[in-house]
């Protein structure tokens, strides 16, 4: 909370310029992955987990940079808006040996944490509109205790991600409007594990890289819309830090340079907005990513680390993800002039493969199911939501020759609760 409040100061100066005190609202606030498959965000205020993330036409709403780039020509004027969604995430496993029985069972230690996001816009005249969105795209946070048998794949596992995200949108007339943006995206990551099932190890790193975005909406008419968002991958070349702490297999810490990729896939949106009347509308949303990108986990050493009989030059683990689906469907209904209500769900298809499974994403498919209130004025708007995920479990094959202790091991029992909070200033 003391984060959150800290990331409040920077109101005063985002009514003119988005400052460096949102950057590091970001990357001081722990991520979890709970929200979308894989390890990506989509909590990027209380309002787009309201409606399930199926946010992509809202009416002056400067969170449109994250949802839908094209839909910030919505907004009226000047807004800054700050977002902060807590997420608490549960889940429970099993280990067996080769011969199917349970050699551990235990559950994972709950890391809830904020995820941020902030947002400026401006309508510069009727065609152009300019903005600029720092929020969380892709991240997550898990750990499970450090002597147990799964700890020999992951045992504390961390990314935190950032994106600053400058965009320009155009109004072309009354049916076309358009956008395009700069990605600079950072990560943050850190993997903790017992090699060999006894040495245990630590490789921290962090990098910044460039991507991009368009969106595009077509209306149809005054109730029907339509609109199409593309982000481009982003791949990140890191150098890291590697600590292989002292066992009796080492005899010593080992300290080494480590070098891998971490590459965040491209991924298309696409969504349908239908307005009943001035008071409710429905929004159905689509969203392609494209996790074969993920095909590998793979971190080499410039100083290999010495076991008796050998050395360890490196962690490599095959993953080749799928490419998924998630669906969204939000409704929003205005019950005055000052209160809104809105509702939404989701469906997270499972994209992570028996083989190339581990327990720094130990979770399946994602239900969604969310409520959220709104209050506005002509000044200010302020959101809350509540949300519950309900995630299916995932089966995990261990790999013996990479130094798993277990054969396979199942998660279960996974669930996260979600609270959001959002508040928009308009000048």
């Amino acid at each position: 909370m003391e984060n959150f409040v800290n990331c409040e100061v920077s109101v005063l100066f985002l009514k003119k310029h988005f400052t460096i005190i949102g950057l590091a609202c970001v990357l001081s606030v722990p991520v979890v992955d709970a929200g979308a498959e894989g390890f990506a965000i989509n909590e990027w205020s209380a309002e787009g987990v309201a409606m399930g993330g199926a946010r992509m036409f809202a009416e002056n709403d400067a969170a449109n940079i994250a949802y839908n780039p094209a839909s910030i020509t919505k907004v009226r004027g000047e807004a800054f808006k700050q977002s902060a969604v807590y997420i608490s995430p549960h889940g429970k496993y099993t280990a067996y040996d080769a011969t199917g029985k349970s050699i551990d069972e235990g559950k994972n230690v709950v890391h809830a944490g904020w995820a941020p996001g902030n947002y400026y816009v401006k309508q510069l005249n009727d065609k152009d509109w300019i903005g600029i969105g720092l929020f969380s795209r892709f991240g997550m946070i898990s750990e499970f205790e450090r002597d147990s048998k799964v700890a020999s794949n992951a045992f504390f596992s961390r990314l935190n991600g950032a994106s600053l995200t400058p965009t320009y949108a155009r109004k072309f007339d009354n049916k076309w409007s358009a956008a395009v943006g700069a990605e600079v995206n950072y990560v943050g990551l850190e993997l903790q594990k017992n090699a060999l099932g006894i040495i245990p190890t630590q490789t921290k790193g962090e990098s910044w890289a460039l991507g991009w975005n368009a969106a595009a909406n077509y209306a149809f008419d005054s109730k029907n819309e339509i609109g199409l968002v593309y982000r481009s991958k982003v791949t990140h070349t890191m150098d890291a830090d590697f600590r292989g702490y002292s066992s009796g297999i080492t005899g010593s810490d080992h300290f080494t340079k480590a070098h891998g990729k971490v590459t965040l896939p491209d991924s298309w949106a696409i969504g349908y907005n239908h307005k009943f009347d001035d008071r409710t509308r429905v929004e159905l949303n689509g969203t392609y990513t494209k996790w074969s990108t993920y095909d590998a986990l793979n971190i080499s050493f410039d100083d290999p680390m010495g076991i008796p009989g050998g050395t360890i030059p490196g962690s490599y683990s095959q993953k080749n993800w799928s490419n998924g689906w998630r669906y969204a469907l939000g409704v929003e209904h205005k019950l005055s002039d000052k209160y809104t209500i809105m509702g939404g769900y989701a469906y997270d298809e499972s994209v992570i493969p028996f083989d190339g499974a581990d327990f720094i994403v130990p979770t399946g498919a994602r239900r969604t199911y969310s409520l959220g209130f709104q209050y506005h004025d002509k000044k200010q708007t302020l959101a809350m939501t509540l949300g519950f995920i309900d995630i299916d479990g995932l089966s995990i094959k261990g790999h013996i020759a990479a130094g798993d202790t277990y054969d396979t091991a199942r998660s279960h029992d996974n669930y996260a609760k979600v609270v959001g909070i959002s508040y928009q200033r308009n000048f």
